[in-house]
Protein backbone atom coordinates (compact mmCIF):
# COMPACT_ATOMS: atom_id res chain seq x y z
CA UNK A 1 0.00 0.00 0.00
CA UNK A 2 1.75 3.52 -1.12
CA UNK A 3 -0.68 5.66 0.95
CA UNK A 4 -2.10 6.06 4.34
CA UNK A 5 -5.80 7.39 4.22
CA UNK A 6 -7.15 8.56 7.28
CA UNK A 7 -10.79 10.48 8.06
CA UNK A 8 -10.94 14.02 7.55
CA UNK A 9 -11.78 15.33 10.94
CA UNK A 10 -12.67 19.01 12.36
CA UNK A 11 -12.53 20.03 16.28
CA UNK A 12 -13.45 22.79 17.21
CA UNK A 13 -11.36 24.64 20.37
CA UNK A 14 -12.28 27.46 22.28
CA UNK A 15 -10.20 29.53 24.40
CA UNK A 16 -10.54 32.64 26.62
CA UNK A 17 -7.99 35.74 27.06
CA UNK A 18 -8.50 37.11 30.77
CA UNK A 19 -9.87 40.56 29.16
CA UNK A 20 -13.48 39.24 29.54
CA UNK A 21 -13.81 35.76 30.17
CA UNK A 22 -17.38 35.73 31.42
CA UNK A 23 -18.07 36.22 27.60
CA UNK A 24 -15.67 33.57 26.16
CA UNK A 25 -17.85 31.15 29.09
CA UNK A 26 -21.31 32.33 27.31
CA UNK A 27 -19.72 32.02 23.81
CA UNK A 28 -19.54 28.71 24.90
CA UNK A 29 -22.55 27.49 26.46
CA UNK A 30 -24.52 28.46 23.03
CA UNK A 31 -21.81 26.70 21.24
CA UNK A 32 -21.58 23.39 23.79
CA UNK A 33 -17.77 23.94 24.06
CA UNK A 34 -16.09 24.93 27.08
CA UNK A 35 -13.12 27.39 26.84
CA UNK A 36 -10.08 25.52 27.17
CA UNK A 37 -8.04 25.51 30.47
CA UNK A 38 -4.85 27.29 30.49
CA UNK A 39 -2.30 28.57 32.90
CA UNK A 40 -2.03 32.22 32.11
CA UNK A 41 0.32 34.69 34.61
CA UNK A 42 2.44 37.60 34.51
CA UNK A 43 6.17 37.57 35.95
CA UNK A 44 7.20 39.84 38.81
CA UNK A 45 8.46 42.49 35.37
CA UNK A 46 5.49 42.05 33.76
CA UNK A 47 5.92 39.49 31.24
CA UNK A 48 2.77 37.61 30.11
CA UNK A 49 2.98 33.77 30.23
CA UNK A 50 0.36 31.27 28.31
CA UNK A 51 -0.17 27.18 28.38
CA UNK A 52 -3.14 25.38 27.15
CA UNK A 53 -3.24 22.81 29.43
CA UNK A 54 -4.86 20.09 26.48
CA UNK A 55 -4.01 19.34 22.95
CA UNK A 56 -4.74 21.40 20.31
CA UNK A 57 -3.21 19.90 17.77
CA UNK A 58 -5.17 19.82 14.13
CA UNK A 59 -8.17 22.22 15.68
CA UNK A 60 -9.57 24.92 14.43
CA UNK A 61 -8.55 27.31 17.61
CA UNK A 62 -10.80 30.60 18.20
CA UNK A 63 -9.46 32.59 20.46
CA UNK A 64 -11.82 34.96 22.20
CA UNK A 65 -10.01 38.19 23.95
CA UNK A 66 -12.09 41.43 24.64
CA UNK A 67 -9.35 44.13 24.42
CA UNK A 68 -10.55 46.61 27.44
CA UNK A 69 -8.93 48.84 29.68
CA UNK A 70 -5.28 48.23 29.88
CA UNK A 71 -5.29 47.45 26.23
CA UNK A 72 -1.78 47.22 25.55
CA UNK A 73 -1.73 44.39 27.96
CA UNK A 74 -5.02 42.18 26.64
CA UNK A 75 -3.13 42.94 23.08
CA UNK A 76 0.10 41.35 24.00
CA UNK A 77 -1.46 38.32 25.84
CA UNK A 78 -3.68 37.84 22.54
CA UNK A 79 -0.75 37.66 19.98
CA UNK A 80 1.14 35.18 23.20
CA UNK A 81 -1.62 32.95 22.65
CA UNK A 82 -1.93 32.92 19.04
CA UNK A 83 1.69 32.17 19.22
CA UNK A 84 1.39 29.41 21.90
CA UNK A 85 -1.79 27.70 19.28
CA UNK A 86 0.66 27.89 16.38
CA UNK A 87 3.97 26.34 18.21
CA UNK A 88 1.18 23.89 18.98
CA UNK A 89 0.03 22.88 15.88
CA UNK A 90 -2.96 24.26 15.90
CA UNK A 91 -4.63 23.92 12.11
CA UNK A 92 -6.46 27.08 11.94
CA UNK A 93 -6.07 30.09 14.37
CA UNK A 94 -8.81 32.50 14.39
CA UNK A 95 -9.18 35.59 16.80
CA UNK A 96 -12.29 37.14 17.86
CA UNK A 97 -11.81 40.30 18.63
CA UNK A 98 -15.68 41.88 19.94
CA UNK A 99 -13.82 45.19 20.03
CA UNK A 100 -11.05 45.40 17.49
CA UNK A 101 -8.06 47.69 19.13
CA UNK A 102 -6.45 50.55 17.83
CA UNK A 103 -9.46 50.71 15.29
CA UNK A 104 -9.70 54.77 15.31
CA UNK A 105 -5.91 55.06 14.56
CA UNK A 106 -7.16 54.24 10.78
CA UNK A 107 -5.09 56.59 8.69
CA UNK A 108 -2.73 59.19 9.10
CA UNK A 109 -4.86 62.85 9.62
CA UNK A 110 -0.98 64.78 9.89
CA UNK A 111 2.48 63.71 8.80
CA UNK A 112 4.52 61.53 11.21
CA UNK A 113 1.71 59.68 12.94
CA UNK A 114 1.34 55.92 12.84
CA UNK A 115 -1.37 53.82 11.38
CA UNK A 116 -1.76 51.64 14.37
CA UNK A 117 -4.72 49.45 12.92
CA UNK A 118 -2.53 48.30 10.76
CA UNK A 119 -0.10 47.99 13.00
CA UNK A 120 -2.49 45.39 15.04
CA UNK A 121 -3.45 43.49 12.08
CA UNK A 122 0.13 43.08 10.69
CA UNK A 123 0.98 41.96 14.54
CA UNK A 124 -1.80 39.43 14.46
CA UNK A 125 -0.66 37.92 11.12
CA UNK A 126 3.02 37.42 12.29
CA UNK A 127 1.99 35.40 15.39
CA UNK A 128 -0.02 32.93 13.61
CA UNK A 129 -3.57 34.36 12.75
CA UNK A 130 -5.37 33.01 10.08
CA UNK A 131 -8.60 34.84 10.29
CA UNK A 132 -9.96 37.89 12.60
CA UNK A 133 -13.58 37.92 13.60
CA UNK A 134 -14.84 41.00 14.76
CA UNK A 135 -17.93 43.37 15.61
CA UNK A 136 -18.72 47.11 14.58
CA UNK A 137 -15.38 48.12 13.14
CA UNK A 138 -14.43 52.38 13.91
CA UNK A 139 -14.39 51.93 9.94
CA UNK A 140 -15.00 48.90 7.58
CA UNK A 141 -11.58 49.43 5.69
CA UNK A 142 -9.60 48.09 8.32
CA UNK A 143 -10.57 44.60 6.86
CA UNK A 144 -7.98 45.08 4.25
CA UNK A 145 -5.47 45.77 6.81
CA UNK A 146 -5.05 42.10 7.60
CA UNK A 147 -3.91 39.66 5.32
CA UNK A 148 -6.35 37.19 5.32
CA UNK A 149 -10.28 36.71 5.52
CA UNK A 150 -12.27 39.17 8.23
CA UNK A 151 -15.34 38.51 9.13
CA UNK A 152 -17.32 41.49 10.20
CA UNK A 153 -20.17 41.77 12.01
CA UNK A 154 -22.94 44.17 12.96
CA UNK A 155 -24.82 44.88 16.44
CA UNK A 156 -27.61 46.94 14.76
CA UNK A 157 -30.13 43.92 14.49
CA UNK A 158 -29.57 43.23 18.25
CA UNK A 159 -29.85 46.68 19.28
CA UNK A 160 -32.62 47.38 16.52
CA UNK A 161 -34.47 44.84 17.75
CA UNK A 162 -34.66 46.52 21.13
CA UNK A 163 -35.74 49.90 20.49
CA UNK A 164 -38.32 48.99 18.25
CA UNK A 165 -39.84 46.70 20.83
CA UNK A 166 -39.47 49.39 23.86
CA UNK A 167 -40.01 52.44 21.49
CA UNK A 168 -42.80 50.50 19.36
CA UNK A 169 -45.73 53.56 18.07
CA UNK A 170 -43.51 56.84 19.23
CA UNK A 171 -42.38 59.07 16.14
CA UNK A 172 -38.58 58.48 16.40
CA UNK A 173 -35.94 60.12 14.38
CA UNK A 174 -32.05 58.55 14.16
CA UNK A 175 -29.42 61.09 14.77
CA UNK A 176 -25.68 60.86 13.75
CA UNK A 177 -23.52 62.58 16.73
CA UNK A 178 -21.68 64.03 13.46
CA UNK A 179 -20.92 63.92 9.60
CA UNK A 180 -18.56 60.67 9.70
CA UNK A 181 -21.61 58.44 11.25
CA UNK A 182 -24.41 59.55 8.55
CA UNK A 183 -23.26 56.54 7.02
CA UNK A 184 -23.92 54.51 9.98
CA UNK A 185 -27.08 56.48 10.47
CA UNK A 186 -28.41 55.52 7.15
CA UNK A 187 -28.37 51.91 7.96
CA UNK A 188 -30.43 52.32 10.65
CA UNK A 189 -32.98 54.32 9.11
CA UNK A 190 -33.45 51.48 6.68
CA UNK A 191 -33.75 48.99 9.14
CA UNK A 192 -36.29 50.99 11.21
CA UNK A 193 -38.23 51.11 8.59
CA UNK A 194 -37.29 54.40 6.89
CA UNK A 195 -37.59 56.47 9.88
CA UNK A 196 -35.99 60.03 9.44
CA UNK A 197 -32.63 60.88 9.55
CA UNK A 198 -30.85 64.30 11.34
CA UNK A 199 -27.34 64.85 12.08
CA UNK A 200 -25.28 67.09 14.46
CA UNK A 201 -23.31 69.69 12.40
CA UNK A 202 -20.42 71.31 13.78
CA UNK A 203 -19.87 74.76 12.87
CA UNK A 204 -16.00 76.00 13.31
CA UNK A 205 -14.85 79.55 13.35
CA UNK A 206 -11.78 80.51 11.24
CA UNK A 207 -10.07 82.38 14.02
CA UNK A 208 -10.32 79.61 16.55
CA UNK A 209 -8.47 76.24 15.00
CA UNK A 210 -9.01 72.94 16.40
CA UNK A 211 -11.79 74.38 18.14
CA UNK A 212 -15.75 73.88 17.39
CA UNK A 213 -17.60 76.90 18.71
CA UNK A 214 -21.40 76.11 17.25
CA UNK A 215 -23.74 73.08 16.75
CA UNK A 216 -26.66 73.03 15.13
CA UNK A 217 -29.28 69.93 14.26
CA UNK A 218 -30.31 69.28 10.43
CA UNK A 219 -33.39 67.50 10.23
CA UNK A 220 -36.31 66.46 12.07
CA UNK A 221 -36.51 66.14 15.90
CA UNK A 222 -39.18 68.42 17.53
CA UNK A 223 -41.47 66.26 19.21
CA UNK A 224 -39.82 63.26 18.30
CA UNK A 225 -37.89 60.09 19.88
CA UNK A 226 -33.96 60.77 18.96
CA UNK A 227 -32.40 57.60 18.90
CA UNK A 228 -28.53 58.64 18.54
CA UNK A 229 -26.34 56.08 16.96
CA UNK A 230 -22.87 55.53 17.39
CA UNK A 231 -19.98 52.54 17.28
CA UNK A 232 -18.31 53.56 20.83
CA UNK A 233 -18.35 54.99 23.60
CA UNK A 234 -15.29 56.28 25.08
CA UNK A 235 -15.36 59.83 27.47
CA UNK A 236 -19.17 60.05 26.24
CA UNK A 237 -18.35 63.85 25.16
CA UNK A 238 -19.75 63.80 21.93
CA UNK A 239 -22.66 61.73 22.53
CA UNK A 240 -23.80 63.66 25.68
CA UNK A 241 -23.15 67.12 23.51
CA UNK A 242 -25.19 65.45 21.05
CA UNK A 243 -27.89 65.02 23.75
CA UNK A 244 -28.20 68.82 25.30
CA UNK A 245 -28.57 70.31 21.53
CA UNK A 246 -31.63 67.72 20.73
CA UNK A 247 -33.22 68.62 23.67
CA UNK A 248 -32.60 72.39 23.26
CA UNK A 249 -34.14 71.61 19.72
CA UNK A 250 -37.42 70.34 20.89
CA UNK A 251 -36.81 66.24 21.02
CA UNK A 252 -39.11 64.77 23.52
CA UNK A 253 -36.56 61.89 24.66
CA UNK A 254 -33.05 60.98 23.62
CA UNK A 255 -32.01 57.74 23.46
CA UNK A 256 -28.62 56.24 22.43
CA UNK A 257 -27.37 52.99 21.24
CA UNK A 258 -23.90 51.75 20.89
CA UNK A 259 -21.87 48.50 20.52
CA UNK A 260 -18.81 49.09 22.11
CA UNK A 261 -18.95 50.93 25.99
CA UNK A 262 -15.59 51.51 26.58
CA UNK A 263 -16.86 54.63 29.20
CA UNK A 264 -13.31 55.97 30.14
CA UNK A 265 -13.75 57.92 32.41
CA UNK A 266 -15.44 60.79 33.19
CA UNK A 267 -18.11 59.12 30.33
CA UNK A 268 -20.49 57.02 33.35
CA UNK A 269 -20.79 60.46 35.30
CA UNK A 270 -21.26 62.66 31.72
CA UNK A 271 -23.76 60.07 30.86
CA UNK A 272 -25.38 60.35 34.67
CA UNK A 273 -26.14 63.98 34.43
CA UNK A 274 -27.27 63.76 30.72
CA UNK A 275 -30.91 64.62 29.31
CA UNK A 276 -30.25 61.47 27.69
CA UNK A 277 -32.83 59.20 29.15
CA UNK A 278 -31.39 55.25 27.92
CA UNK A 279 -28.27 54.12 26.87
CA UNK A 280 -28.06 50.67 25.29
CA UNK A 281 -25.00 49.27 24.42
CA UNK A 282 -23.60 45.54 23.58
CA UNK A 283 -21.56 43.45 26.14
CA UNK A 284 -18.00 43.61 23.58
CA UNK A 285 -16.29 44.90 26.48
CA UNK A 286 -16.89 43.91 30.48
CA UNK A 287 -18.72 46.44 32.53
CA UNK A 288 -17.61 46.88 36.32
CA UNK A 289 -20.16 47.58 39.11
CA UNK A 290 -18.92 51.34 38.98
CA UNK A 291 -19.55 51.94 35.62
CA UNK A 292 -22.83 50.51 35.94
CA UNK A 293 -25.84 53.03 35.62
CA UNK A 294 -30.03 52.90 35.91
CA UNK A 295 -30.45 54.14 32.46
CA UNK A 296 -28.11 51.34 31.20
CA UNK A 297 -29.19 48.60 29.00
CA UNK A 298 -26.62 45.69 28.04
CA UNK A 299 -27.60 42.93 25.53
CA UNK A 300 -25.61 40.08 24.90
CA UNK A 301 -23.52 39.76 21.74
CA UNK A 302 -22.65 36.33 22.70
CA UNK A 303 -25.06 34.44 20.46
CA UNK A 304 -24.16 36.55 17.36
CA UNK A 305 -20.30 35.70 17.75
CA UNK A 306 -21.77 31.94 18.11
CA UNK A 307 -23.13 32.02 14.74
CA UNK A 308 -20.35 33.39 13.53
CA UNK A 309 -17.54 30.91 14.92
CA UNK A 310 -20.20 28.13 13.99
CA UNK A 311 -20.53 29.41 9.99
CA UNK A 312 -16.75 29.70 10.09
CA UNK A 313 -16.03 26.43 11.31
CA UNK A 314 -18.89 24.47 9.52
CA UNK A 315 -17.22 26.53 6.14
CA UNK A 316 -20.52 28.42 5.71
CA UNK A 317 -21.59 31.66 4.98
CA UNK A 318 -20.97 34.51 7.76
CA UNK A 319 -22.84 37.13 5.33
CA UNK A 320 -26.12 35.66 5.48
CA UNK A 321 -26.58 36.24 9.05
CA UNK A 322 -26.96 39.64 8.20
CA UNK A 323 -28.89 39.84 5.05
CA UNK A 324 -25.52 40.31 2.48
CA UNK A 325 -24.59 43.30 4.51
CA UNK A 326 -20.84 43.88 5.00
Amino acid sequence: MGSIVAENRKSLMLFSGRGFPELAREIGEVLGVAPTPADAYEFANGEIFVRFKDSVRGSDAFVVQSVTHGVNTWVMETLIMVDALKRGSAKRITVVLPFYPYSRQDKKHRGREPISARLVADLLKTAGANRILTVDLHTAQIQGFFDGPVDHLFAMDILAEYVERKYAGRPMTVVAPDSGRVRVAERWTDRLGGCPLAFIHKTRDPLKPNQVVANRVVGEVEGRVCLVVDDMIDTGGTICKAADILKESGAADVIVASTHALLSDPATERLKNSPISEVVVTNTLPLPPEKQLDKLTVLSIAPLLARAIREVFDDGSVTTLFGGLS
